[in-house]
């Protein structure tokens, strides 16, 4: 099977599609967050993920996918796997098809996914493949859900894979790979800082609040 073409820049487009149309403002920062992350995590910037405006101290993430099913629980469980992730090029990944939702303290997803995994790393997790120096292509259909608190704090993630069976293993050609450098080149630029909460949410909230009473008297 011939790996889809990818272009880092716009795995993030259900978000930006969602952002044009959303108007409160707690909804807005909350996927704001939610782009900046996966931009973060994919560049191998894990550790700008646990600022304290974007992650609560200790996260807890439920994991079941990619062959692993486990749960996390606190930063240091978290971020030894975004460190994993980053050494072994694993961070780099895509999203395909994706449709966003976002609530009042969570965001939900469907999406088809592709994750660079090298070969070593597949063995270890059972998958059989002839190249365990080679880097590979791992496709699946995934649905998340990230909860937030109400600072629109990152409580976790909960991520499942929803049919195993259904899974696809691609082989990179050298050629194919991305690199951790080549997806933070091309993912830097669109990286941003998250705006002030207080100023943002609250304040946008008051603005609201005073336009209504203000038509209503």
């Amino acid at each position: 099977m011939a790996l889809p073409k990818i272009d880092l820049t716009k795995t993030n487009i259900a978000i930006d599609r969602l952002l044009e149309t959303t108007q409160n403002p707690r909804h807005r920062y909350m996927l704001m967050s939610y782009y900046r992350h996966r931009y973060l995590e994919i560049a191998g910037r894990y550790k700008e993920i646990f600022e304290p405006d974007m992650t609560i101290e200790n996260p807890v993430y439920h994991f079941h996918a990619l062959g692993v099913s486990t749960t996390l629980e606190g930063r240091d469980a978290v971020e030894t796997l975004y460190r994993e992730w980053t050494e072994t090029g694993q961070c780099v990944m895509y999203a395909e098809d994706e449709q966003v939702a976002v609530a009042d303290n969570f965001i939900a997803s469907t999406l088809h996914g592709h994750q660079f995994m090298p070969g070593q790393v597949l063995q270890a997790l059972g998958f059989t493949v002839d190249d365990p120096d080679a880097m590979y292509v791992y496709s699946a259909h995934q649905e998340m859900v990230w909860p937030y608190d109400d600072r629109c704090r990152l409580i976790g993630e909960d991520v499942w894979e929803v049919d195993p069976e259904k899974a696809v293993i691609t082989k990179c050609r050298p050629e194919e790979v991305i690199t951790v450098a080549m997806a933070a080149e091309a993912l830097n630029p669109l990286i941003k800082p998250l705006p002030s909460y207080d100023q943002y949410v609250l304040g946008k909230a008051k603005a609201s609040t005073g336009a209504r009473n203000r038509a209503v008297t």
